[in-house]
């Protein structure tokens, strides 16, 4: 099933399923209780399907990417959190700061959670997990190595805008088995199996709570791979991966204020 969000006119924003190209407003995410009729999708503005508390994202989760860059597997999630301002959703411009210097583009699956999660098992955690989404972790390396004492992992990816994703959230999406595409200006990019994980959903879930305490509504960026490279203002982005679809953002300079 597909969860999405969005407005109609100049409505409120509604969480609601996609179901043969009809929007069915819902209470809330995972709710089946109907809030009003079903509208045309084309008639709804997609906005970022969820809302996140919590938006963390992985480092180091894939193989081929780790054995490039000379690391060891990690045995627990490398993560950092991306600013609650940095979420964008489809068809939004994304400003590209000065300050910024060079950025990348991240094509990423997302993990959305939907149960509360508290020192999880890993099964536990596999029925904690409400679906999945795609996410562009939008990165300035200026920023994440200005300062060879700290690199700066929130600042660099919590610009207004950072943090893409969309269009939707899948419930029943066998993850092991999708790509994750990224087009930029329509081109191929960034091309990679979902199967080389390091660390698996279910397992970076489970982890991850015991840490923290994750809640629903939770988004998880599940690291990116080979491939990632800069963007520029007039650049269109899009993350593809099959049975979630495809999200899409244009780069623009920044404007003076």
């Amino acid at each position: 099933m597909k969860w999405a969000r969005g407005t109609v006119g100049s409505g409120a924003a509604r969480t609601g399923i996609i179901v043969d190209d009809l929007f069915h407003p819902r209470e809330g995410l995972g709710s089946d209780q109907a809030v009003g009729d079903a509208v045309p999708l084309s008639d709804v503005a997609l906005l970022s399907p969820v809302v996140p508390g919590k938006f963390i994202g992985l480092w180091n989760n894939f193989k081929a990417a780790a054995e490039k860059g000379g690391h060891e597997h990690p045995t627990h999630p490398l993560y950092f959190f991306k600013s609650d301002a940095s979420v964008s959703g489809p068809g939004a411009s994304v400003s590209l700061p000065a300050s910024a210097g060079r950025v990348i583009f991240e094509g990423e699956l997302g993990i959305v959670i939907g149960q509360t999660c508290k020192n999880s098992s890993v099964e536990d955690a596999e029925q904690a997990i409400f679906g999945y989404t795609c996410i562009n972790d939008i990165t300035s390396l200026d920023i994440l190595n200005a300062d060879p004492s700290f690199p700066q992992w929130t600042r660099s990816k919590s610009f207004d805008g950072f943090g893409v994703v969309g269009p939707v959230i899948e419930t029943d999406l066998a993850w092991q088995d999708v790509t994750v595409t990224v087009l930029v200006n329509g081109r191929e990019r960034q091309s990679y199996p979902a199967a080389d994980m390091i660390l698996p959903p279910a397992q970076i879930v489970s982890l991850l709570s015991q840490d923290m305490t994750l809640n629903p509504g939770d988004l998880i960026a599940c690291g990116t791979s080979l491939g990632a490279r800069p963007i520029k203002a007039g650049m269109e982005v899009e993350v593809v991966i099959e049975g979630i679809g495809g999200v899409s953002v244009t780069m623009v300079e920044a404007t003076a204020e």
